[in-house]
């Protein structure tokens, strides 16, 4: 599956995204365990709210870093957060 550039974004409503003190990062927590996440990777799932698309992910990542040429990066991380379940398109 990969991600439609035209459909917005969500967090899956399975899962919960949070800052975990003990591990000093951003992690996804589901039933079934835990993933921790790079500070990249934890700043492009924080923009999944369901309100914006890829290329307004992507604008917002590259404001954010003062940053140009992500979106090859930022489409193949979604595509693997879409295929794990973390994130959802309707």
């Amino acid at each position: 599956m990969s991600i439609n550039p035209n459909q917005t974004i969500q967090f899956s409503p399975t899962h919960r995204l949070q800052w975990e003190e003990a591990q000093q990062k951003d992690v996804i927590l589901y039933p079934e365990g835990m993933v921790e996440l790079n500070q990249s990777s934890a700043e492009i799932l924080k923009l999944c709210d369901g309100t914006r698309d890829l290329n307004q992910i992507v604008a917002d990542i590259e404001e954010k870093f003062a940053t140009t040429g992500l979106k090859n990066d930022i489409t193949s991380f979604l595509d693997v957060a879409l295929n794990n379940g973390w994130i959802k398109q309707d």
